[in-house]
């Protein structure tokens, strides 16, 4: 693809116009780094006219339940084998006192992530989420993903659309998209062979998305994948979308290289990121937002993304135990991200899991000044609370 034919294509999707999976990967190869840049961000423009200069972020915790899992995917540095010593779970009263300290500093969501535990079937789930939201109705339950889904299903001899069914009475509200990492099969079965397959992940996904369930979409990129492979992936999850329209929001970020089987063999560069979120947003015309990871890619990068069509920059993750095992050593707060966001010649906003606004920030002088407001309070706790003053927060390194 000549000059021209790149500023053809990059003008047709500025409009609103949609590109072939072709044209995405040769833009994605081969298109002026800025002009690629521009007209995502021309796209960002037009689809939130009015609020255009607004980007957002949401006040979060990760609560990792376990880290027992059988599934054993080499990029991940997290899990432990179901019978090792490395082995931890946490009680029903843990979780509930790390929803209190997320209460009591403004989160308004929680991501329930762990291992494939051997033992967890939909009864699990379906206590915790049932357990979580009688004690914390203002808490949003956006968790999970399609891999979860398949596991628990298994374990307790049930189909998906039961164990969907089950879980969104008890208290999921949407799904986070987890367990995507790479859809195409090559890459996939190369970095997570004891997973269900793209297309299954798309499917359960996509049956969640007919229930009402919505969700996010992740891509986890740097384990080895070719470009064209990172294209199809964004072609896999547009033809869902297309269907249901119950993604909310893709997510790429890149493999973290330490203590996993991959040992760093191969990883994303930093203009790769910003060229997939460009492209992204070229392509998924039908996924409303695009999300920057500054917690894997650093917060300049993060902070760069807002111009290459990302609308928002992620999250304040009071906890987060996964990526950062892995390396992530990235850390934020909220003062520091509504900073960021507004460096970069944006309108801070608190939005919602939904994508609301909650709070914009429209006056640096009436900022939040809350130091407490931390990514990855993992060593730290807040002693009772208004939330529920009674109870006595743990590390949430133990």
């Amino acid at each position: 693809m000549g000059a021209a034919e790149f500023t053809s294509v990059l003008d047709r999707a500025a409009e609103g116009g949609r590109i072939t999976p072709e044209e995405a990967l040769d833009l994605y190869r081969s298109a002026p780094l800025h002009a690629l840049g521009r007209a995502a961000d021309a796209v960002r423009r037009r689809r939130y006219a009015g609020v255009e200069h607004i980007a957002t972020y949401i006040i979060e915790r990760n609560i990792n339940y376990t880290n027992a899992c059988v599934t054993a995917c080499k990029f991940c540095a997290f899990y432990a084998p179901p019978k090792s010593d490395r082995v931890w779970t946490r009680d029903l009263d843990d979780i509930l006192r790390r929803c209190a300290e997320t209460v009591e500093l403004g989160g308004t969501q929680i991501m329930f992530q762990g291992g494939h535990h051997p033992d967890y079937g939909v009864e699990y789930y379906e206590r915790h989420f049932s357990a979580i939201k009688e004690a914390f109705p203002e808490l949003v339950i956006h968790s999970l993903g399609a891999s979860e889904v398949a596991h628990m299903a298994r374990i307790s001899g049930v189909g998906v659309e039961e164990a969907i069914r089950r879980i969104h009475a008890a208290g999921l509200d949407s799904f986070a998209g987890a367990g995507a990492e790479l859809l195409p099969a090559r890459p996939r079965n190369a970095i997570a062979p004891l997973k269900e397959s793209g297309e299954e992940w798309l499917s359960i996904m996509e049956t969640a998305h007919r229930l009402g369930v919505e969700s996010t979409c992740t891509m986890l990129m740097g384990t080895g994948e070719t470009n064209a492979e990172r294209i199809e992936h964004l072609r896999m999850v547009r033809d869902v979308q297309d269907r249901t329209g119950g993604f909310r929001a893709f997510i790429p970020y890149t493999y973290q290289p330490e203590n996993n089987h991959l040992r760093g063999q191969t990883q994303a560069t930093l203009f790769e990121y910003l060229r997939l979120i460009a492209v992204a947003r070229l392509f998924l015309d039908n996924v409303a937002h695009i999300q920057g990871s500054w917690l894997t890619t650093g917060k300049e990068v993060g902070q760069l993304s807002l111009h290459y069509g990302a609308d928002d920059l992620g999250s304040v993750m009071l906890e987060e135990n996964v990526v950062s095992s892995a390396g992530a050593r990235h850390r934020s707060n909220r003062m520091e991200l509504i900073r960021l966001i507004r460096d970069a010649g944006r309108v801070p906003a608190q939005r919602a899991t939904t994508y609301e606004h909650l709070v914009v920030h429209e006056d640096p002088a009436r900022d939040p000044v809350d130091d407490r407001v931390v990514s990855h309070l993992s060593s730290t706790a807040i002693d009772g609370g208004t939330a529920h003053p009674e109870l006595r927060l743990v590390d949430a390194e133990s």
